[in-house]
């Protein structure tokens, strides 16, 4: 570990390998958006990294509308640690952050990254893009990095309320966001390619809505990591062509899977996806499988494409994670009469205090709905945080409940 090009070697090697097996062999247990998605996902990953000159630094709620427009690779912070905790590297990588200062309660994600940063294990990118909402530990870590790396930042404040006058401020900073990013590339924003893009998100959250419409009544066989990698499609890529192609694929996919059976769970916020206990139960799984994740429908709305600086600024503001609570239960009551799961699960991710600050409103909510209701607390990128025996007593419980 001490070491760095050799670990970039070795990460690129293993990236390298793992895409070239996902495409080899497909695994016949999942449809086939899993398996385009999959590549796709570990692909990106491995692009932004071998080319550090034409990336730039976010966070999964930065408007990446613009850089896919100016064809600037994105390498989001949150997926990156978990790559790394899929590495299992993770502890070493967080110990090292927090021998450097970095406080033990700031969330595992973000101490990843930075301790990847302290090791020199990460190339530093040309930009850093972040946003203030939702996460409250996006905006010191983004600082830190940008301070540390000598790497321009942009900062968008998402204010916390809806109006005509926050959404020209946040089209303001949109604009000089744009500005820093044609400086720094050395490349002008082609208006009409931002537009192609807004309408090909416009079209893809269509497809996102329809899916929507068949998981009170289909079942999709995948793991946990699914969900997690529609992130990527939901979020960071929304307006490309290739997520575009795997919306379409995954709704042939759900019209085409066999009727709902056993036990629909449905995921509020993030899954630990390398919690073992989850993994046995849901992975793959006829008798408890996934309804889906609240994270991956947080905007359902269409974006103005006359004018995408306006429409993106109202899509950050309207985020059903920003704002107050009652914006992201109202999202959660809407999808639980749409999709009708029998149990919900929250996986308190430690660090998140936006997540956890919200549980028992989110409890209260499904108690109203007469839907059992499950909350953990855990880690999602940090294994040593996980109460192994524990988690699986309430989790049999629960399941066997249901």
């Amino acid at each position: 570990m001490d070491k760095p090009e050799k670990i970039n070697k070795l990460i690129n090697f293993g990236l390298t390998t793992a895409y070239y097996y996902v495409s080899i062999f497909k695994d016949k247990r999942g449809p086939n958006s899993l398996h385009y998605l999959t590549k796709y996902c570990i692909k990106s990953i491995k692009d932004s990294l071998e080319n550090p000159q034409n990336s730039a630094w976010v966070n999964i709620f930065s408007p990446c509308e613009f850089l896919i427009a100016l064809d600037i690779k994105p390498l989001f912070i949150e997926a990156y640690s978990s790559f790394m905790s899929g590495f299992f590297i993770e502890d070493y990588l967080i110990d090292t952050a927090e021998s450097r200062g970095i406080a033990n309660t700031l969330c595992s994600y973000h101490k990843t990254f930075i301790g990847a940063n302290e090791l020199k294990i990460l190339k530093k990118p040309e930009f850093m893009l972040t946003t203030s909402s939702i996460c409250d530990a996006n905006v010191p870590t983004f600082r830190y990095l940008s301070k540390k790396q000598n790497v321009p930042l942009y900062i968008i404040d998402v204010p916390y309320k809806y109006s005509k006058e926050a959404v020209a401020y946040v089209k303001n900073q949109l604009i000089e966001m744009v500005e820093n990013l044609e400086e720094v590339f050395k490349r002008k924003l082609d208006l009409d390619k931002l537009r192609e893009v807004v309408k090909i998100e416009n079209k893809t959250r269509t497809l996102i809505n329809k899916y929507l419409n068949y998981l009170k009544e289909k079942t999709l066989l995948v793991p946990m990591t699914f969900e997690m990698y529609m992130l990527f499609a939901s979020h960071i890529f929304i307006g490309s062509k290739e997520m575009l192609k795997f919306y379409e694929m995954l709704l042939d996919d759900i019209k085409n899977a066999p009727p709902r059976s056993g036990k629909s769970i449905f995921f509020v916020h993030l899954l630990p996806i390398f919690e073992k206990n989850f993994q046995d139960y849901f992975n793959f799984s006829n008798k408890f499988h996934i309804a889906g994740s609240d994270l991956n429908f947080d905007y359902l709305d269409e974006i103005d494409e006359k004018d995408p600086f306006r429409g993106i600024a109202e899509k950050l503001i309207l985020n059903t994670f920003n704002g107050e609570m009652e914006r992201k239960v109202t999202r959660i009551r809407e999808l639980i009469e749409k999709i009708k799961p029998d149990g919900i699960i929250q996986f308190c991710h430690l660090g998140c205090k936006q997540s956890i600050g919200g549980t028992f409103i989110i409890k209260d909510l499904a108690t109203k709905m007469g839907i059992p209701f499950l909350y953990l607390d855990g880690d999602c990128v940090d294994k040593r945080n996980n109460q192994v025996g524990q988690n699986r007593t309430r989790l049999e419980a629960f399941l066997e409940m249901l």
